[in-house]
């Protein structure tokens, strides 16, 4: 019997996909656990597998196409069976929605001046309009970091149409569809809060752009400038997008499609080495299809020679009264990142009541463990490494510390997923390390390096900063012997983690050199209490100092 699959929700804030790409073909045998299609979320490109045996029946919809959670996907039967109910009915919502988003480009060829025009416009219904997304779980609006197109420009599907800026990266934006950039909503610099007017793409007169511009006017944009949104880019925009033509990478960040990077890594080809042929020289799929290790790209290093032109923050001064000397400063405008820094952490240091308790950890076992790990280990293990299997563990034993204040509850979590901070250009992002209590000291060094290096290239998803439970700031490296944190909400607790410092210590009556490591844990007092804290710091600190009983 045929069986319906619906658009699934692949993540928590997921209201609508994009077909990337489909692996199968109507009339192609399907079995369980075989790649169906590639999702485009508002978290990431995600596979889709079967989750049955048969032959594709029916598609949806094809490349390109955006869908709503439990609309219709596919169909997938027997050959020859009769699935026109199936597909007349689309899984009961399915099936209007679709045949609205069909009909509607034929509709507004017509009434288009009319129907836009009613005081009760949902832009998110039209097809042409983009809004701004969400792209992380804490955005609510994006600065326009560049445009890559401009008003009259053909776009194609997977083109790259903005960067813009949110609370934690800069994240570039591409087209789910085809066609021309008709209007844009917001310039470059400029503030656009999360589901308000971006842009519109679709064919030439076949929308009303005044009805749109109307109907966007209830969630107007916040201008860095005092003129209105253009629809004609300006000529050192076009100048900064004839030479971005010419470089696949821009301030060093490597600009390839999902789909490019996934084929990439399938063939073991360097991108580094592939001369992109999309949209200011991007890398798509059939770049990568067509590449010859002989006829490789320059490298990055050559290309990157001539910078993006950008608008850098202009030094001031002023003579002083004695005339003999200068003030100097510079101003630069608060990034999107600070501002939610400085945000979330003012609110956590003036809102959660912050007490502080500090140990110091005898770290000679621990010193010599992990010399002779790290003869065995396929990745070296840091001290960090260490220190955090130890957390992940004393976390399990004392869930009060592995909790989260929610205003009117407290909650308990029984998983450990542990935030690590990590220090950017721009301010700071903490990805996590989930269910750290279940992985051992090689696990937990590979994803901590992979996850630093995605955050300096800030390559990081919003899905790997999400869910933390508790967090780690270490440091050490930089020969800090102790300091406090501010508590990462929702998190009950903060440890920080100064430098391992040989100094002397006294063991069996005798003045010896001992490694001592001294870490600070911060508690929000409205969920923890001081004996809990010292309890937790404690098995922290037993770990560390017999550090075998992490291994068992």
């Amino acid at each position: 019997m045929a069986e319906v699959i619906l658009m699934p929700r692949l993540s928590d804030t997921m209201t609508e996909g994009v077909i990337a790409a489909w692996h199968k073909k109507v009339g192609d045998a399907v079995k369980k656990g075989e790649l169906l299609a590639e999702v485009e979320t508002d978290k990431a490109t995600m596979d889709l597998e079967s989750y049955k045996d048969g032959t594709l029946l029916h598609i949806g919809i094809e490349p390109g196409g955006k869908l709503q959670v439990n609309d219709l996907l596919a169909i997938i039967g027997e050959p020859g069976e009769n699935i026109a109910d199936l597909v007349k009915s689309g899984g009961s919502a399915a099936a209007p929605a679709a045949k609205t988003e069909t009909a509607a480009p034929a509709s507004k060829e017509t009434a288009a001046p009319a129907a836009p025009a009613t005081a009760g416009v949902d832009l998110s219904k039209i097809e042409e309009v983009i809004l701004m997304p969400r792209l992380s779980d804490t955005m609510t609006e994006g600065v326009i970091a560049d445009w890559h197109k401009k008003v009259g420009d053909k776009v194609s599907k997977g083109d790259l149409l903005a960067e813009v800026e949110t609370d934690k990266a800069t994240m570039e934006l591409e087209s789910y569809k085809n066609g021309t950039l008709l209007y844009i909503g917001a310039q470059k610099g400029d503030k656009v809060p999360v589901n308000t007017l971006l842009c519109v793409i679709g064919e030439p007169g076949s929308v009303d752009l005044e009805a749109i511009k109307a109907a966007a006017n209830g969630g107007p944009v916040i201008s860095a400038s005092a003129s209105p949104a253009v629809e004609q880019g300006s000529v050192s925009g076009s100048t900064e997008a004839a030479t971005a033509t010419q470089e696949s990478t821009t301030n060093g960040r490597l600009k390839a499609s999902p789909l490019a990077r996934k084929l990439a890594a399938e063939k073991g080809i360097n991108l580094q080495q592939v001369q992109g042929s999309g949209d200011g020289g991007r890398i798509v799929k059939s770049d990568i299809e067509s590449f010859q290790p002989g006829k490789a790209a320059p490298a990055a290093a050559a290309t990157a020679a001539a910078p993006v032109a950008s608008t850098p923050a202009q030094p001031a001064t002023t003579t002083t009264s004695g005339g003999t000397g200068l003030v100097s400063f510079e101003d630069r405008p608060v990034s999107q990142m600070r501002k939610v820094i400085a945000r979330r952490l003012a609110e956590s240091k003036f809102t959660a009541p912050h007490f502080y308790l500090t140990m110091s950890i005898d770290m000679d076992k621990a010193v010599a463990s992990r010399a002779q790990l790290n003869e065995l280990a396929p990745v070296k293990i840091s001290f960090n490494d260490m220190v955090l299997k130890a957390v992940a563990i004393a976390l399990k034993q004392h869930p009060v510390v592995n909790s989260s204040w929610l205003g009117d509850t407290i909650r308990t979590n029984h998983h450990v997923n542990i935030g690590v901070a990590v220090a950017v250009d721009e301010g700071l992002l903490v990805p996590v390390v989930r269910n750290a209590d279940t992985k051992g000291l090689s696990q937990i060094a590979t994803e901590v390096k992979d996850f630093a290096g995605k955050a300096k290239a800030k390559k990081l998803q919003p899905s790997d900063w999400e869910g933390s439970t508790f967090t780690i700031s270490n440091l050490g490296m930089f020969g800090i012997d102790e300091f406090t944190a501010i508590i990462n909400p929702p998190d009950s607790c903060i440890l920080a983690v100064g430098a391992i410092q040989q100094v002397p210590v006294v063991k069996n009556g005798a003045v010896v050199p001992g490694n001592v490591m001294k870490v600070t844990l911060s508690c929000d007092h409205r969920v923890v209490d001081g004996a809990s804290g010292a309890a937790f710091l404690l098995t922290v600190k037993g770990l560390l100092e017999e550090p075998l009983r992490m291994l068992i």
